[in-house]
C-alpha cells in the first residue's frame, strides 16, 4: 500500500482496536508489581506499565484534538474538559471516598493514617505527584494516584496549548517538555537539582512517554510525517517486534528509561498506524479487550483487592495473590463500569466533538458500547 493511501485510511479510522489490548498489558504489569513487592526483574519493574498508559494517552488525546480541529476549525475546550471530567472524576472521587472510610475503620492510631489525611488535599486536587514523595520502604496509602495526577495535569495543560499555538508552536512546546522530562529526573538523581524544591518536583513530574505520544500523533497527522513513520513502523510485523522489545526492556534491569519510553511509544504508534498488523489478533481477544476497557477501574481498585486477598488468604505468595487480586480487581471494575461509570459515559458520548475522533475499541457486550479513552 502506498503511503498516501495508508495515510487517508489512518485519518478515516475511528477505532484503534489494539489500544484496549495495550491497556490490558499495562494494568497487568502494574498489578503484578504491587502484588510482588519486588523492585527488580520483569515483575519488579512492572511499574513501567504506567508509562505505556501515558504513551496511549498522549497519542490518542492529541490525535483526537487534531481531528477535531480539522473537522470544526477549532478545539472546544469546554467539550474536552466535560468529557474528561465525566470519564475520570466520578470513579476517582468515589474510590478516594472509599479510601477515607476504610482508613478510618482499619488504620486506627497508625502513622499511615495520619499521613493519608495529611496527603488528602493533594489527592483531592490531583497534585500528589508534587506533594507526596515516595520514601523507601514506607507504606503510603493511595500513593498510586501520582500517575493519575500526571495525566490530569496533561489533560489540563495540553489542549489549551494546542488551541493557542500554531501547530509548529505546539510541536516545539512539546519537544521542549520532552527534553525537560528526560533531563530533570536525571538532574535530581545526580544531585544537580534539589528535589525538595516544589519547582524541581514539578519539572521532574513530566512524563516522556506522554510527550513522545503527542509528538507521534502530530507526525502521523501530516502526510510527510506519516510517510516517514510508516516506512519505519508500518510493516505488519513491526508491532510484534515492538512488543518483544518492550517486554525485554521492562524485564531488563538498567534499561534506560528514555529507551523504554521510546519503545512504548513506538509500540502504540505501530499498533495504530494500520489495523491489520500481526499482533492485532492477540490484542483483540475478548478477555484482553475487556480488561483493557475497564483498566481505569482496575487501576483504582487493585490495591483494595490486594488487601482483601491478603486478609482472606494470609501468608500466600505471588502465585496465589496475583491471580486472585487480578480477578477480584476485574470483577470490581467490571461491576463499577456497568452499573456506575456507564451512567456518566453516556453523558460523555453526548459531548463527543465530531465524527472524526479516534477511539479505542468498542466495549464488548453486555457492557455499554463506549470504550473509555485513557
Amino acid at each position: 500500500m502506498d503511503t498516501a493511501r495508508a495515510h487517508e485510511e489512518f485519518l478515516r479510522t475511528r477505532i484503534f482496536p489494539g489500544l484496549d489490548g495495550l491497556r490490558c498489558l499495562s494494568i497487568v504489569l502494574v498489578v503484578a508489581y504491587h502484588v510482588s513487592g519486588l523492585h527488580s526483574g520483569f515483575v519488579g519493574r512492572g511499574y513501567l506499565g504506567v508509562s505505556l498508559f501515558f504513551g496511549i494517552s498522549g497519542f490518542l488525546i492529541t490525535s483526537l484534538l487534531l481531528r477535531e480541529h480539522d473537522s470544526h476549525g477549532q478545539i472546544s475546550l469546554g467539550r474536552f474538559y466535560g468529557r474528561r471530567a465525566l470519564r475520570i472524576f466520578p470513579l476517582y472521587y468515589a474510590v478516594l471516598s472509599a479510601y477515607v472510610v476504610l482508613t478510618l475503620l482499619f488504620e486506627r492510631s497508625t502513622m499511615e493514617r495520619a499521613d493519608f489525611f495529611a496527603n488528602l488535599p493533594a489527592f483531592l486536587t490531583y497534585t500528589s505527584n508534587w506533594f507526596v514523595p515516595l520514601e523507601p520502604d514506607k507504606r503510603i496509602i493511595f500513593y498510586f494516584a501520582w500517575s493519575l495526577a500526571t495525566e490530569e495535569q496533561f489533560y489540563l495543560m495540553w489542549p489549551g496549548v494546542m488551541r493557542a499555538a500554531h501547530r509548529w508552536g505546539a510541536v516545539f512546546f512539546m519537544t521542549g517538555l520532552l527534553a525537560i522530562s528526560l533531563w530533570a529526573p536525571w538532574a535530581v538523581q545526580t544531585e544537580r537539582l534539589d528535589d525538595s524544591l516544589l519547582s524541581v518536583r514539578i519539572l521532574a513530574s513530566f512524563s516522556p512517554t506522554i510527550c513522545m505520544g503527542c509528538l507521534a500523533a502530530y507526525a502521523l497527522h501530516s502526510p510527510r510525517g506519516f510517510a516517514w513513520v510508516y516506512r519505519a513502523l508500518g510493516q505488519r510485523w513491526v508491532p510484534v517486534l515492538m512488543m518483544a522489545l518492550v517486554l525485554l526492556a521492562v524485564g531488563t534491569n538498567g534499561t534506560p528509561y528514555w529507551l523504554t519510553s521510546m519503545l512504548m511509544a513506538a509500540l502504540v504508534v505501530s499498533s495504530c498506524i494500520r489495523t491489520d498488523h500481526f499482533l492485532l489478533p492477540v490484542l483483540t481477544l475478548r478477555p484482553i479487550r475487556y480488561v483493557g476497557m475497564i483498566s481505569y477501574g482496575v487501576y483504582l481498585m487493585h490495591m483494595i483487592a490486594l488487601n482483601l486477598v491478603r486478609r482472606a488468604a494470609p501468608g500466600q505468595g505471588f502465585a496465589v495473590n496475583f491471580p486472585l487480586t487480578l480477578a477480584l480487581s476485574v470483577l470490581m471494575a467490571g461491576l463499577s463500569y456497568r452499573y456506575f461509570e456507564s451512567r456518566f459515559l453516556r453523558l460523555k458520548e453526548k459531548l463527543a466533538a465530531g465524527p472524526s475522533q479516534p477511539k479505542a475499541s468498542p466495549a464488548p457486550s453486555p457492557a455499554p458500547a463506549s470504550s473509555p479513552t485513557p
